[in-house]
């Protein structure tokens, strides 16, 4: 992805993680899900020190289903929106796809279902990090597009 250098310096920031493993594989999954939580309260707290809290992500028991809301202000506005994603087979080989059910069918940047078309960018960077990057890391790099799907949606709709 061609990430400017601020968000360069956010990744950056975020913990890497060491355990590759996925939900198959049982406890070695029990420990990628204790780096992804560690990982996943720092980003989330380096935000808040930044004034740039802009999300909440809670999971199922299992870790395998995640769901919560995202923000974004624009102009004095809060736009709110409930995001939600599943952790594929293949993880961490293979990057969770966010949705935004609420938009689905809305913007360009959209699949069907709502989940936010990441740049072709984003998955060779994701893979050269496997199985560094985690959740917090697919979060921040989302955060361009989820600027400017937010913006696009509010530009569309006149909301």
């Amino acid at each position: 992805m061609m990430a400017d250098e601020a968000t360069r310096r956010v990744v950056s920031e975020i913990p890497v993680l060491k355990t590759n493993a996925g939900p198959r594989d049982r406890e070695l999954w029990v420990q990628r899900l204790k780096e992804e939580y560690q990982s996943l309260i720092r980003y989330v707290e380096n935000n808040k020190n930044a004034d740039n809290d802009w999300f909440r992500l809670e999971s199922n028991k299992e870790g395998t289903r995640w769901f919560g809301k995202c923000w974004y202000i624009h102009d004095l506005l809060k736009y709110e929106f409930d995001i939600e994603f599943d952790i594929p087979i293949t993880y961490p080989t293979t990057a969770p796809e966010i949705a935004v059910p609420e938009l689905d069918g809305k913007t360009a940047k959209m699949y069907r279902g709502g989940k936010i078309c990441l740049t072709d960018h984003f998955k060779p960077l994701w893979a050269r990090n496997v199985p560094k990057f985690g959740l917090a890391h697919l979060m921040a790099l989302g955060t361009i597009s989820r600027k400017e799907l937010l913006v696009e949606y509010k530009a569309l709709t006149g909301w």
